[in-house]
């Protein structure tokens, strides 16, 4: 299904960060999503590589695919958890357990993108979640990992007064 307006919305990345073009599945129960990413030459990093036909073929690049299970894991915090941003809920990764390139993923099929939580701890203003990645194309695995992150509720209230600005002497 394509993606809903408002969860694009409020997403903390704009469509050029996102990357993401179809929802294809929300389990609840299972503490599952899964998304679609079209791939292309001309993807972040992706298109400033130094392509070489043999040496260092065009690829999907890998930090690339770092910064998709953040937009996986927000899929799951906005569709599993009710997290919104716009409510102040804001998450970041916090440890890559074990990541494992298994295969270069190659512009033009796109990415089918799954994250399960495998574990969620809530608190009132925090929650921590452990992550299961799956990236796929074309029936191949091409990314696997083990990733934690905490998403937290952020008020203005929580913020400091911002300092008045230093004199120089």
């Amino acid at each position: 299904m394509p993606l809903d307006e408002a969860f694009v919305a409020d997403c903390p990345y704009g469509p050029g960060g996102l990357l993401i073009d179809e929802l294809l599945e929300v389990d609840e129960d299972a503490s599952r999503v899964v998304v679609r990413m079209p791939t292309h030459a001309d993807l972040p990093l992706t298109r400033e590589q130094r392509a070489h036909p043999v040496f260092h073929p065009r690829h999907v690049s890998g930090g690339l695919m770092v910064h998709m299970t953040g937009m996986v894991g927000f899929v799951h915090a906005y569709h599993v958890l009710g997290l919104r941003h716009s409510e102040g809920w804001i998450g970041y990764g916090g440890r890559i357990y074990d990541a494992r390139f298994l295969a270069l993923a190659d512009p033009g099929e796109p990415l089918i993108l799954e994250g399960e939580a495998t574990k969620v701890r809530r608190r009132a203003k925090q929650i921590f979640a452990r992550y299961r990645f799956r990236f796929t194309q074309e029936d191949r695995e091409v990314y696997v990992s083990e990733q934690a992150a905490m998403w937290m509720r952020v008020e203005a209230s929580d913020q400091p007064e911002a300092a008045a600005p230093r004199e120089r002497a």
